[in-house]
């Protein structure tokens, strides 16, 4: 199955994240199949590639509660479901 879930990045106490498309069992920064977007939980800071994740959403990609959150703030959802 595949995940859009967070993947860290940045120095120590510094962090930020990308969303990431990726197997369910890969550990946390493997190798994503698919870059989609990028937050920084310090900065508030929210970058999307709202295609692509809604693409991704609608073959079936399930958002951990983090991106999930993230994408609800964004509105993303609203377009999976307008299609």
């Amino acid at each position: 199955m595949i995940k859009l879930r967070l993947k860290r990045f940045g120095k120590k106490r510094e962090v930020s994240y990308r969303i990431v498309a990726i197997e369910s069992k890969a550990r946390r920064d493997g190798r994503p199949l698919e870059e989609l977007g990028f937050y920084n939980p310090r900065t508030n800071d929210t970058r999307l590639n709202v295609p692509a994740i809604v693409k991704r959403l609608e073959q079936g990609a399930q958002p951990s509660e983090t991106v999930k959150s993230i994408l609800n703030k964004a509105q993303v959802f609203d377009q999976v479901h307008a299609k």
